[in-house]
């Protein structure tokens, strides 16, 4: 009676497997990848608006662009065109976010988001948005459009001002105040002249939420390299003590 010699185990290539790991692999990196990307494009924008507004009048501040949180400021005065975005709240209550245009001393005109003010009673009212008159000096922060979709359909006259409106493109904007630029302006907070309830805060996933993201996505690479590794390896001898018995 001879003593079983133990199965060796080899490298054994299995195709399915290696279709499985070659296509889910790259998957799994690419994702990890692009999460340390966006966390970096957090980052920047979390710099951004951590900063004080810079000193730069404003054609010099549409010069150097105008990024989305970006601080600003701007000095001129109130125009007499407002819009009313609707279907607006705050606490429960609802309201309209004002957006009216303003005229720098140097550059293009701009519109800024004065910030919110609660609706009257009925529909057939609107909030008088009257800005003040004056020169003024606005600190804020650089925004979208409030582009579609967030609802459908006009709800107040196409003529008159202020004017009501679900969404505000830029297109259509600039169709009423032409050199408008490509983003509108934020009021820092509710102290800025003219403004209304302005308490924004940065609507942002924390850098470090993608940081976790990204190691999640690299961890399931390692896995999977590592699965595929192990399951790789087979004990090659029985199969053959198999086949010659």
């Amino acid at each position: 009676m001879t003593e079983a010699k133990k199965n060796p185990r080899q490298w054994h290539v299995d195709w399915r497997l290696m279709v499985f790991t070659g296509a889910f692999l790259p998957l799994l990196i690419a994702l990890g990848i692009w999460q340390l990307n966006r966390a970096e494009e957090k980052q920047v924008l979390l710099d951004q608006w951590q900063q004080e507004a810079q000193n730069l009048n404003w054609p010099e501040q549409v010069v150097s662009g105008l990024d989305n949180g970006r601080p600003v400021t701007v000095t001129g005065l109130y125009g007499e065109r407002s819009w009313l975005l609707d279907n607006r709240t705050r606490d429960g209550m609802a309201g309209y976010e004002v957006l009216t245009a303003f005229y720098p001393l140097q550059g293009p005109p701009v519109l800024v988001n004065r910030g919110w003010i609660a609706a009257p009673r009925t529909r057939n009212e609107l909030p008088d948005v009257t800005p003040p008159d004056g020169v003024f000096s606005l600190t804020g922060r650089v925004g979208p459009y409030p582009e579609p979709p967030v609802l459908s359909g006009e709800t107040g006259p196409k003529e008159g001002w202020p004017r009501r409106v679900q969404m505000l493109p830029g297109a259509v904007a600039r169709s009423e105040i032409a050199d408008l630029p490509a983003a509108i302006i934020r009021l820092q907070d509710s102290e800025q002249p003219g403004a209304y309830r302005a308490d924004w805060e940065p609507d942002l996933m924390g850098p470090q939420t993608h940081y976790g993201y990204a190691t999640q996505w690299f961890a399931l690479a390692v896995v999977l390299t590592i699965l595929s590794v192990v399951a790789s390896y087979r004990k090659t001898g029985s199969n053959n003590d198999n086949d010659n018995g």
